[in-house]
């Protein structure tokens, strides 16, 4: 059963609310502004309402079959194993012939699933940076950089520092694009189309 759990995050993840929102306006998010599905892309190009329900949409998206599986007694592997499955939906969605997006808001659902003072820790990193420098990216980066070490800290868990350098390695991979942008100081700044 939990490996059903696991296909189903899969396909739960793969789900691309931002998309689905854009369309709704009349709009292909995936050819305005960064080009991007995730809820930054939608504040620039849509709004902010549709932006908060991205995000919304996007975090719960990896909160839901973990906490399933966490409320069964499942083994910890399958907690874990469920959230990188939704990440990687978010990231490779089967509904956008294995695209997607850069699975920010996704982590967070699978990491507050997991462990929610680390999540809290890391959304509020995520804030904090934000707030600082303004760049949406910057902001993921650093709080996923910095998710294991919280994990090893608050945590303490072999299983749990495997998942978070997981999603810290998935995050990375995600917003190569991004840091080139960062480097040459082309990266739009939250909020800036």
């Amino acid at each position: 059963m939990d490996y059903i759990l696991i296909i189903l995050s899969y396909l739960m993840g793969s789900i691309p609310f931002g998309l689905v929102i854009a369309k709704l306006k009349g709009i292909d998010l995936r050819r305005h502004g960064s080009g991007n599905i995730g809820a930054t892309n939608v504040l620039r190009v849509v709004g902010k309402k549709e932006a908060l329900f991205t995000l919304l949409a996007d975090i719960l998206k990896g909160m839901i079959i973990p906490l399933v599986i966490a409320s069964k007694g499942g083994p910890e592997s399958f907690v874990v194993l469920s959230g990188i499955a939704a990440v990687l939906g978010h990231d490779f969605s089967i509904f956008l012939g294995f695209r997607g997006g850069k699975g920010v808001a996704t982590s967070l659902g699978a990491v507050l699933a997991y462990e929610p003072v680390v999540g809290f820790i890391t959304i509020s990193l995520w804030l904090l940076s934000a707030f600082v420098f303004k760049y949406s990216s910057l902001s993921a980066l650093i709080a996923f950089a910095l998710l294991p070490l919280n994990v090893i800290i608050f945590q303490k868990d072999s299983t749990g520092i495997v998942f978070s350098l997981v999603l810290c390695f998935l995050i990375f991979v995600k917003h190569r694009e991004n840091l080139k942008r960062l480097m040459e100081g082309t990266e739009p700044r939250i909020g800036k189309r």
